[in-house]
C-alpha cells in the first residue's frame, strides 16, 4: 500500500522513479541519454523552482523569502495586526486576506468575538486588506477559491495553509512570521529537503482522500520521514484524482509534520481555476526530466481502504475492516494510550462502544477545510439517500466549506437527500475542528471528516471530569456509518450509486459581501477595539544571566500545541495576551499558571528595585548558591524567570500563542529533546524564548529546580551552541549542558531584544 525508500530517489520523466546507489545516475543516462549530477538533478523539482523564484537571498541553501499573498482567521489575525502596529505597520504590502471562520459563534464570551470581526474589518479599511465574514467560507477553502495560483507562495497563520494541489507552495506558520511579511521582512529558513510522494494506481469505489491521507501520516509520521520537507505529489497516479479528492490529501499533509506540500499540474486543474473565473492563475507544474528527491513514498492507490485514525491522534491509523475485526484488542490499546495523556486522573474506557460485537459511535461530523469539500458531500449524500439516521444518540452534522459549495449542493439535490435522512447542514465553521462546535456528550465517540483528534480538541474537559474520543474518518465511511445507524461501517460495505456532480462556482456571493480594498489603505479609517482586545504587555531584553524554575515537566512522547494553550472557548481570549495566558497549560498541568506567575513576579520586583526575596525563600537559597560561584550575579544582572521540559513539544497547529502565553507570564526558554515541528520552535523564538535542546535520558533537573544559566546573552551573540548551566540542588549546583539549535543571525537578535516587537521597535529608532 505504502513504502518508502531508504536513501533518496530519482524520477525520470514523471513517470519512474530509480532509487539513488552508486550507479544510479549512469542507469539513467543509459536509459535517457541526459548526463546529470545530483546537484543539479535537485534543482529539477518543482519545489526547488518555486523557493528560488521567491527566494530574495543570493544563496539557495540560506533562503530569505518573500511571499506573494498571507491568510488569517479571526483568532490569530488580532494578535497580528496588534503585533505589526507595535511594529510600524503602517499598510499591508501585500495582499491580506482575513477570514471568519473560527470564532464565528459570537455567544460565549459575551461581544468579544464580534469585536474581533469589527476589528479585522477596519483593519482590512485602514490597511489595505481584504476580510471575509463570518460563515461565508472557513480560511483554506477561501485561499482555494480565490488566492491560489500556480507557481505562487502563500503564508497563513494556520498550520493547515496548504494548496499545493493547485500549483501554490503554501506553508502555515506562527503569528509574528506573517508580521515579518507585513514589515517587509523575510522567511528565513535552510533550503528545506524535498520527499516526492509517488502516487500509482486508482482509488476504488468507496475510497476517499481521507483514506489516503490517514494511510499517508500512519506510514510516515513515527519515523520523522518527511519532517519539515516539502512534500512534491508526483506520478502517474495523480492523473486518477479529481482536485476536489487532491485538496483532501494535501491539507491532511500538514499532519505528517512536514513544510509544504506542492503537487505537479494538469488539465484538471486547469479546469477548477476556469470554473472559478481565474484561468490566468493556471500554471502547469511538472519535475524536470530527470529530477533528485531526498526521499519518495510509493503510495499505490488501488490498496488503500477505508481508514480510520483512532484517538488521539491522525497517525493511530488502521483499516476500518482491520477495527471490526479485532475490536476489542484495538479499543484497549486506544485506552492505553490515552493514559499517556489523561494520567490516572479520569476514568476512560472505550469497552462499553462494543454493542453485539460491532463499534457503536455517537456522533458524526463531515467539516471544515479537509472534509466540507463539494465532492465529498456529494458523496455522502449519495450514500445516505433513502436512508436514515434514526433517532437514538447518534448524530449527523454536515458544514459544507463555503457558501458557494452549499449553494451548489441545494442546487443539485444533496443538500435535501442530507437533510432528509436526519442529518442537520450548518455554515462554513471551523469549530469541530477544535472544539468549539459539536462537542459531543461526556464518554461519547465521534467520528470525523476534520483535521485532527488530539485529546481535548473536540471539547472535553478532563479537569472537569469531561472527556470524549474522536476518530478521524472519510466523509464516505461515516455517511455509511450513518446509514448503519452509528454502527462503524466502510464506504466499501454499502452499494451506493455515487454520482459524479459537476460544480459551479457563484463568484456573485463573495463580489456582495466580500469587502477588498484592492490594496488601497485609507489610514482615515479608526481601528475599532472591543474591551477584550488588549496590546501586548512589555517584554524585557535577554538580561545578562538567567535563573529560570522548572514550573512544569512532561514526559508524553509528544505534547501538541492544543496541549500547551488549550483550544475550544479559550479562542474567544485570543485577542487578549494576559487573559489567554491564564489557560496556558490548563488542560495539561494546572499548576503551571500560578508557578509561572510567581516567577514573573519576582522579575519585576527585581526590575522595580523591590525587595526580591523577603517572601521567597526558595529563591533566596537558589541566589545564594549562584553566588558562592558566580559572586557578581546578582549585580551584574541575573533575571528571573521560568522554564518547561518536553520531550517533543509543537506538535499540531501553528499557533503562537503555545509559546507567546509562556513568555507573557515570564517564560525564558523551553527545554526539549526534539521540537515536534519548525513552527513552534519559531514561535519561540520569535518571543524571545531559548529553544534548549537536552540529549534523552535522564534529566539532570527535575521539575521546581531552579537553573541558573551564567552569560547566556553573550552566548547567544557569540552563536554557541552548546550553552553551560547549573542545576541547583541542596544549596549546591551541579554543570550540565544545553544546547541551542542553528539560528539565523535575525533569530539571535530577536531573543537578544526579547521578542519580535522590540527588534522592530529598535529597527525603527
Amino acid at each position: 500500500m505504502i513504502k518508502m525508500t531508504q536513501g533518496g530517489a530519482y524520477l525520470v520523466d514523471g513517470v519512474e522513479y530509480i532509487e539513488d546507489s552508486a550507479n544510479a545516475l549512469e542507469v539513467i543516462k543509459n536509459k535517457t541519454g541526459i548526463n546529470i549530477s545530483k546537484e543539479k538533478a535537485a534543482e529539477e523539482t518543482i519545489a526547488y523552482g518555486i523557493l528560488k523564484a521567491h527566494n530574495t537571498a543570493d544563496n539557495m541553501d540560506k533562503l530569505r523569502i518573500r511571499f506573494d499573498k498571507l491568510t488569517s482567521h479571526d483568532i490569530t489575525f488580532v494578535g497580528i495586526i496588534q503585533t505589526a502596529r507595535a511594529s510600524g505597520l503602517e499598510k499591508f504590502p501585500m495582499p491580506y486576506v482575513l477570514t471568519n471562520c473560527h470564532n464565528s459563534l459570537c455567544a460565549v464570551g459575551g461581544t468579544i468575538n464580534e469585536d474581533d470581526h469589527v476589528f479585522g474589518l477596519s483593519c482590512a479599511k485602514r490597511y489595505g486588506g481584504v476580510y471575509v465574514p463570518p460563515h461565508q467560507a472557513v480560511i483554506h477553502q477561501f485561499a482555494r477559491e480565490m488566492l491560489a495560483g500556480g507557481g505562487k507562495m502563500i503564508l497563513g497563520s494556520d498550520s493547515h495553509t496548504r494548496y499545493g494541489a493547485l500549483g501554490t507552495m503554501a506553508m502555515g506558520e506562527g503569528g509574528p512570521e506573517l508580521v515579518k511579511q507585513l514589515l517587509n521582512q523575510t522567511y528565513d529558513i535552510d533550503r528545506p529537503g524535498v520527499v516526492a510522494v509517488y502516487l500509482k494506481g486508482e482509488p476504488v469505489k468507496g475510497v476517499g482522500p481521507q483514506d489516503v491521507a490517514i494511510a499517508l501520516i500512519g506510514a510516515v509520521f513515527a519515523s520523522g520521514y518527511v519532517k519539515n520537507k516539502v512534500l512534491e505529489f508526483v506520478g502517474p497516479g495523480v492523473e486518477n484524482l479529481s482536485v476536489d479528492f487532491r485538496l483532501g490529501v494535501d491539507v491532511m499533509s500538514t499532519e505528517t509534520t512536514c513544510l509544504s506540500s506542492i503537487w505537479k499540474t494538469d488539465e484538471k486543474v486547469s479546469e477548477f481555476y476556469k470554473i472559478h473565473g481565474r484561468s490566468e492563475d493556471y500554471k502547469e507544474l511538472n519535475p524536470g526530466k530527470v529530477a533528485y528527491y531526498d526521499g519518495l513514498i510509493e503510495v499505490d492507490l488501488s490498496k488503500i481502504r477505508p481508514m480510520i485514525a483512532m484517538p488521539f491522534h491522525p497517525s493511530n491509523a488502521y483499516t476500518i475492516e482491520e477495527v471490526k475485526s479485532n475490536l476489542a484488542d484495538i479499543l484497549h490499546e486506544t485506552e492505553k494510550r490515552a493514559k499517556v495523556s489523561f494520567g490516572d486522573d479520569i476514568e476512560y474506557s472505550l469497552m462499553d462502544k462494543i454493542h453485539d460485537g460491532k463499534l457503536y459511535v455517537e456522533q458524526g461530523v463531515i467539516a471544515g477545510c479537509a472534509g466540507g469539500g463539494f465532492e465529498n458531500i456529494c458523496a455522502a449524500a449519495d450514500i445516505m439517500r433513502g436512508k436514515y439516521i434514526g433517532a437514538d444518540e447518534f448524530t449527523l452534522s454536515v458544514y459544507p466549506a463555503s457558501t458557494p459549495i452549499y449553494m451548489e449542493l441545494m442546487k443539485n439535490g444533496c443538500a435535501a437527500a442530507l437533510l432528509e435522512s436526519g442529518a442537520i447542514i450548518k455554515t462554513a465553521f471551523c469549530g469541530p475542528c477544535f472544539g468549539a462546535g459539536d462537542t459531543p456528550a461526556n464518554n461519547a465517540f465521534s467520528i470525523r471528516h476534520s483535521t485532527r483528534n488530539f485529546p481535548n480538541r473536540e471539547g472535553s474537559k478532563v479537569q472537569n471530569g469531561q472527556v470524549a474520543s474522536v476518530a478521524l474518518m472519510d466523509a464516505r465511511s461515516i455517511a455509511a456509518t450513518a446509514a448503519n445507524r452509528g454502527y462503524l461501517t466502510a464506504a466499501t460495505e454499502i452499494d451506493a450509486d455515487l454520482g459524479v456532480y459537476s460544480y459551479h462556482f457563484d463568484e456573485k456571493i463573495y463580489a456582495g459581501r466580500v469587502f477588498d480594498s484592492k490594496g488601497v489603505a485609507d489610514e482615515s479609517v479608526e481601528i475599532k477595539m472591543g474591551p477584550n482586545i488588549k496590546d501586548w504587555p512589555k517584554m524585557s531584553a535577554l538580561p545578562k544571566n538567567l535563573l529560570l524554575r522548572v514550573v512544569s515537566e512532561i514526559h508524553d512522547p509528544v505534547t501538541t500545541t492544543d496541549e500547551l494553550i488549550p483550544s475550544g472557548e479559550t479562542s474567544s481570549f485570543r485577542s487578549n495576551p494576559q487573559g489567554l495566558a491564564e489557560f496556558t497549560l490548563s488542560r495539561k498541568d494546572p499548576e503551571y499558571v500560578g508557578r509561572a506567575k510567581a516567577m514573573r513576579a519576582a522579575e519585576t520586583d527585581r526590575i522595580s528595585g523591590a525587595d526580591v526575596y523577603s517572601d521567597r525563600p526558595a529563591l533566596k537559597n537558589a541566589m545564594d548558591a549562584v553566588k558562592a560561584v558566580y559572586p557578581d550575579a546578582e549585580r551584574e544582572g541575573t533575571g528571573f524567570g521560568s522554564t518547561i521540559f518536553a520531550v517533543k513539544p509543537g506538535d499540531g497547529s501553528a499557533r503562537e500563542q503555545a509559546a507567546s502565553c509562556q513568555k507573557v507570564l515570564g517564560g525564558w526558554a523551553n527545554i526539549a529533546n526534539e521540537y515536534a515541528t519548525k513552527r513552534y520552535r519559531s514561535n519561540l523564538m520569535n518571543w524571545g524564548m531559548l529553544p534548549f535542546i537536552i540529549p534523552e535520558g535522564e534529566l539532570p533537573f527535575k521539575n521546581l529546580d531552579f537553573i541558573f544559566i551564567p552569560d547566556i546573552a553573550e552566548a547567544v551573540n557569540n552563536k554557541k551552541k552548546d550553552i553551560i548551566a547549573y542545576v541547583i540542588t541542596a544549596g549546591k549546583m551541579k554543570e550540565f549542558t544545553l544546547t541551542l539549535g542553528d539560528m539565523t543571525d535575525d533569530e539571535r537578535e530577536i531573543i537578544l531584544d526579547g521578542c519580535l516587537i522590540n527588534y522592530n521597535r529598535k529597527r525603527l529608532k
